[in-house]
């Protein structure tokens, strides 16, 4: 979700006292959400979408009898292109989870994280592997792995280094944006200001070049050698947002992007029917998109569906391949005489209803919850406020006080 932007202080600070802001430095936008920033999330899982539904060679999913090559060419064609949706989505996230961070603790940032990831994440897994366990029992096979062992392995959301297999196709992404938290976590600790989070740009990108270059495989985890440059992007255009423009983000900005492209070529030679210059042409719209949104005429938009849209991105992302390919498989079989682009739709529809439901089930109702217990456990008073009946009784001492039935504090 994108979080709200901190009204800034008018008072300028000498150098020593930077507490975020520099000189010169503009007002934000208040605490208004960046509806357009919200659509753009959408947009890309859209994107995403698209590339599994009709973008990847049909009988990975579809079966020999159905070609969408031969059916609708061109949308095939274009939807060969969607898995860039999910460098869209670091990119975007690079200016959200940079905006998250900023007037927070690392903790408040550690439980908005968590509150807004994990509830969604264990529901959708455990209705895979619910759905997964009907079709086994049905005597069909079932597309995810659903035994109790990878089961466990996923709810952890980090299958992959314990060796399992993703019960949801989509979340290795997961993993990737986890790690990005932990990266800006760790910077947090030191507090952020302009300075600080311009410094840890160059020095993420310079480290990732380093680790490519040493073809070191523990250091391109670490590092996120592959995307770093689209999280970077994001950081500098909210830096941008936050700050005004100036050389400093202008040059950060373009070297990241610089690199994201030269990069890029690794993630085009997995995908054989992709050229490197559409490509990064494709990228770069949507950064431009990115750039109006968060900082050019975009950012005014306040269109309400953009917000709902984006409330949607998160559990649709997660149902649309393990749980509406199934289900759009599953009415094509039923009724063949619906056809493949009909079969299609109706599997997008049931995603997007599932989303909806999600959201309204979890992310408004049993998230907020999550969110206060986690807030709560977390509070630095908890372990400072010992109920009464707790402290020893100093029995015979004058003017000793008798227990208390309430905390200290309280009436």
């Amino acid at each position: 979700m994108t979080d709200r932007v901190m009204q800034e202080p008018t008072l300028l600070l000498p150098p020593a006292q930077e507490t975020g802001r520099r000189r010169g430095a503009r007002s934000t936008s208040g605490r208004g959400r960046l509806a357009a920033v919200d659509g753009l999330r959408l947009l890309a899982a859209g994107a995403v979408a698209a590339y599994h539904y009709l973008g990847t060679p049909t009988p990975h999913f579809w079966g020999e009898d159905h070609d969408l090559a031969q059916v609708a060419p061109l949308l095939h064609a274009v939807s060969g292109y969607g898995w860039l949706g999910v460098e869209a989505f670091f990119l975007v996230s690079g200016f959200v989870i940079c905006m998250s961070c900023w007037d927070r603790t690392p903790a408040q940032f550690a439980v908005s994280r968590f509150a807004r990831l994990f509830p969604l994440y264990w529901s959708v897994v455990l209705i895979i592997v619910a759905t997964g366990g009907v079709t086994v029992l049905a005597g069909q096979r079932s597309g995810a792995p659903t035994d109790l062992r990878t089961t466990l392995g996923n709810l952890t959301m980090i299958p992959g280094p314990l060796g399992l297999d993703f019960t949801d196709g989509v979340a290795w992404t997961l993993w990737v944006e986890a790690r990005f938290y932990l990266l800006m976590g760790a910077l947090l600790l030191f507090g952020l200001t302009y300075r600080r989070v311009v410094a840890f740009g160059f020095l993420w990108l310079i480290l990732a070049s380093i680790g490519r270059d040493l073809h070191s495989a523990a250091l391109n985890e670490v590092l996120l050698s592959q995307y770093a440059g689209l999280f970077v992007t994001g950081i500098a255009l909210y830096l941008i947002h936050r700050f005004g423009p100036d050389l400093l983000l202008g040059l950060l900005a373009g070297f990241a992007w610089c690199y994201t492209l030269t990069v890029l070529d690794d993630r085009i030679a997995s995908h054989a029917d992709s050229d490197w210059a559409t490509g990064a042409a494709v990228l770069t719209g949507f950064l431009v998109l990115l750039a109006l949104a968060g900082t050019g005429p975009l950012r005014h938009v306040q269109w309400p569906v953009l917000v709902h849209a984006g409330a949607l991105t998160y559990p649709f992302y997660l149902v649309h391949q393990s749980l509406g390919i199934p289900v759009a498989r599953g009415i094509l079989k039923a009724a063949p005489g619906l056809g493949l682009l009909t079969s299609i739709a109706l599997g997008l529809l049931a995603s997007l209803l599932l989303a909806a439901a999600l959201n309204g089930l979890i992310d408004q109702r049993l998230a907020p919850k999550f969110r206060r217990g986690l807030s709560a456990a977390l509070d630095p008073t908890r372990t400072q406020q010992r109920p009464a009946q707790e402290l020893p009784e100093r029995r015979g001492l004058p003017g000793a006080a008798k227990p208390r039935s309430a905390p200290y504090g309280q009436a």
